[in-house]
């Protein structure tokens, strides 16, 4: 019968022999991992110098922003994934180039299909900076969310609203849905009804209303003013007016509160009535008006 003292000596001695090949293995690792972290301290200053570059030569070709933003983040993911490879590789001698991109490979599938969502809103991103529409400061409509464009990140963009509410749009839904792009150029054109009653000259009303508006602040001068004659409407005859100002909201506003207070102005001094909604009876025949003797109320002659 084995005696308890030896069996414990030998666990002992065996964990002793255990613990003294780790430290041995960690002291030989020493220059590996010294190695290692020098090359991850000269990645983060390349990717930090290699940045400001990329920054100096977007800003001399006039590169848009967010683009500008893709170019920064490629270059410095780039730099990071050879960084990190070469960590890898110094610190795991038989770990090649060629086995970690395959295992990267695979992995990528799987975390893919994890991260689906993720991936799709970054795909959107990059594709929404590289195409020329929707820059920064453009103010858009999409899918009920209307402001103006404050910063296109990779994964979401942020639209400021007109009460200054900050709303975050998922790129995927920008990139799969219509976006109203109304600040695409400086100037854009606006309409409005204006109606008359049915006995006036529709000519000389489309005069005056013509005049109006090419008189009205906030026009532009050099773009055409239409009126057309689109509707009989149930109390007025209706008249599309359409004119060009400013494609921002305010310029918006102001332009059509200058062309309704002149409309509505030079039709008064013309006298042309602006018909409230009211219902007409007409008759074939006359109809004849019976006036009947008041009833005194009683107690009174």
């Amino acid at each position: 019968m084995d005696d308890p003292i030896n069996e414990s000596l030998n666990a002992v001695d065996i964990l002793l022999r255990q613990l003294l090949s780790m430290w041995e293995q960690a002291v030989s690792l020493l220059p590996s991992l010294f190695i290692a972290t020098i090359v991850l301290i000269v990645t983060w200053v390349i990717a930090r110098f290699a940045t400001r570059i990329a920054d100096k030569l977007t800003d001399k070709t006039n590169m848009r922003a967010s683009l500008q933003e893709l170019v920064e983040t490629m270059v410095r993911l780039a730099i990071w994934i050879i960084g990190l490879m070469a960590t890898l590789t110094i610190l795991l001698p038989g770990l090649t180039p060629a086995s970690l991109i395959a295992g990267l490979g695979f992995g990528a599938v799987a975390i893919g299909f994890a991260f689906q969502d993720i991936f799709e809103n970054f795909m959107a991103g990059v594709l929404i900076m590289i195409r020329e529409k929707m820059r920064i400061g453009d103010y858009i409509e999409c899918e009920g969310v209307e402001g103006i464009v404050e910063q296109i990140a990779l994964r979401e963009t942020h639209v400021r609203r007109n009460n200054r509410e900050l709303t975050i749009i998922p790129n995927s839904v920008l990139f799969k849905n219509p976006v109203k792009i109304l600040t695409d150029a400086e100037k854009r054109r606006h309409e409005i009804i204006a109606g008359v009653s049915y006995d006036s000259d529709l000519e000389s009303a489309k005069q005056v209303i013509l005049k109006a508006v090419q008189s009205a602040e906030h026009v532009d001068p050099a773009e055409p003013v239409d009126v057309f004659a689109c509707e009989f409407n149930s109390s007025s005859v209706d008249f599309k007016v359409r004119w060009w100002s400013g494609s921002k909201p305010r310029a918006m506003h102001d332009s059509r509160d200058s062309v309704i207070r002149a409309i509505k102005r030079a039709l008064n001094e013309a006298g042309i009535e602006i018909p409230f909604p009211y219902v007409t009876h007409t008759f074939k025949e006359p109809v004849p008006l019976v006036f009947k003797k008041p009833v005194p109320l009683a107690g009174k002659e």
